[in-house]
C-alpha cells in the first residue's frame, strides 16, 4: 500500500499541528493509500529538526512521500521509495546532504508560507526606528519623560512614504515585504539573483492587491552596491548559501546611509556580526533590527544586547497562528501534483539543490 508519512508534531504549543490538517490529507488521498502519521515530537525552528528514529525509519522505509521538518540524511536512505519530501521550514541548508543533492526526490519547503508574518514584522522594526520608538522604550525604561531625542536639530524621525527600502533577496518573503511597504508609500529597489517574470505567490493576502510592478530590481555585485547606497532602509530576506554569507561586510556598511537602518530577518551568517557591531557602536548607521544570529541563542553577554541602537528579536519573526492553513493549501496542492505526475513547474517551492534555496 503506497504511504504517505506525516512527521509535523511541532512541540512548540503555537505551532502544534491541528487535527483538521491529517484528516484534510487523508480526504486528498486516492483509495488504497495510508496516510501515518508520527506522534513523537519535533521542531520546525530553524532548518528544522531533521531526526530519526526506529519508528519513523519503519514508517518511511517503503513509503513514497515524507511530510516532516527537515530531512535527515540517514532518512532519506532509510526510504528508498521516497519520490517527494518536504520540510515544513523555511531554510534547508541542513537537509542538502550529499544524500539529498544525489538523489532524484523532489525537494519542497515552506519559505513563502512564512512570508506574511516575517513581512509584518520587518515594517514594526522598520517603524521602530523612524519613528522614535527606541526612544521611546529607553524613557520608559528610565522612567524620564524626555522629548529632546524628538526635537533636536536632525532628529531621525522619519516617515516611510518619503524614503527608499532597499531589500536583498525577492523571493516569498522579500515580495511580501516589498508589497507591505509599497502600501505605505515608500520606494522598493530590490536585489534578485534570477531574472524574467516574478513567480506567483499564493501565500501572499495582498499579492492581488499591491502589484510589484514599480519595484526597481538590481542584479549582482553593482547592483548591491546601488541599493545599499540608495537605501534609507536595507531589509535581508536571502537564504543561507555561500554565496550569500557574509554578505553585508565591513565594505557594505560604509556604502549605507549614516542614517540607513538594517533589518535583518535572513540567516545570521549572512552579515558579519563584528563588523556590524563596530558600526552600530560609533553610530555609522542610525541602528540594526535583528532577528536571527550566527550564534543561537545569542549569547546573554554578547553587546548587542546593551547597545541603545539594536532591536532583538529571538528568531521569532515567523511565528503566527496562520501558518497551518498555508502550510496545508502548499502540501494539499504539491499532493495534487505529485499524484497526477504535474511537471516542476507546477510545482510550489521546489527547492533547488544545487543552488541551496
Amino acid at each position: 500500500m503506497p504511504r504517505v508519512v506525516l512527521d509535523m508534531a511541532d512541540r512548540r504549543p503555537v505551532w502544534a499541528m491541528p487535527e483538521w490538517v491529517p484528516e484534510a490529507l487523508r480526504r486528498a488521498l486516492p483509495d488504497g493509500w495510508e496516510l501515518r502519521v508520527s506522534e513523537e515530537e519535533t521542531e520546525g525552528s530553524g532548518d528544522g529538526r531533521a531526526r530519526v528514529s526506529a519508528a519513523l525509519l519503519d514508517a518511511v522505509s517503503d513509503a513514497e512521500v515524507y511530510l516532516g521538518y527537515g530531512v535527515a540524511e540517514e532518512l532519506l536512505r532509510g526510504g528508498p521509495r521516497l519520490r517527494w519530501v518536504h520540510s515544513g521550514a523555511a531554510g534547508v541548508g541542513s537537509s542538502l546532504t550529499p544524500a539529498m543533492r544525489a538523489s532524484d526526490v523532489i525537494f519542497t519547503n515552506s519559505a513563502g508560507v512564512h512570508a506574511p508574518p516575517m513581512a509584518e514584522t520587518v515594517v514594526g522594526m522598520l517603524l521602530h526606528f523612524l519613528r522614535g520608538l527606541d526612544f521611546a522604550v529607553r524613557n520608559q525604561r528610565e522612567g524620564r519623560w524626555d522629548t529632546a531625542p524628538y526635537y533636536v536639530a536632525g532628529a531621525p524621525l522619519r516617515e516611510l512614504s518619503e524614503l527608499t527600502v532597499g531589500i536583498v533577496g525577492l523571493g516569498g518573503v522579500g515580495r511580501a515585504v516589498a508589497r507591505r511597504v509599497r502600501a505605505l508609500g515608500a520606494r522598493v529597489l530590490a536585489l534578485r539573483r534570477r531574472s524574467g517574470r516574478l513567480p506567483d505567490d499564493p501565500f501572499d493576502p495582498l499579492a492581488g492587491v499591491v502589484a510589484l510592478d514599480d519595484v526597481d530590481v538590481l542584479r549582482g555585485e553593482e547592483g548591491l552596491e546601488q541599493l545599499l547606497s540608495r537605501s534609507d532602509a536595507v531589509v535581508l530576506t536571502v537564504p543561507d548559501t555561500p554565496a550569500t554569507r557574509g554578505l553585508i561586510d565591513a565594505g557594505a556598511l560604509e556604502r549605507m546611509k549614516p542614517d540607513a537602518v538594517l533589518v535583518n530577518v535572513a540567516r545570521g551568517r549572512v552579515v558579519d556580526e563584528d563588523a556590524l557591531l563596530r558600526a552600530l557602536e560609533v553610530g555609522r548607521i542610525r541602528g540594526a533590527a535583528l532577528d536571527v544570529f550566527a550564534r543561537e541563542p545569542l549569547p546573554p553577554e554578547h553587546p548587542f544586547w546593551h547597545l541603545p541602537n539594536v532591536l532583538i528579536t529571538p528568531h521569532v519573526s515567523a511565528v503566527t497562528r496562520g501558518y497551518w492553513r498555508r502550510e496545508t493549501d502548499l502540501i494539499l496542492h504539491n499532493l495534487r501534483c505529485f499524484l497526477a505526475d504535474a511537471p516542476p513547474e507546477a510545482w510550489w517551492n521546489v527547492v533547488d539543490k544545487e543552488a541551496g534555496y
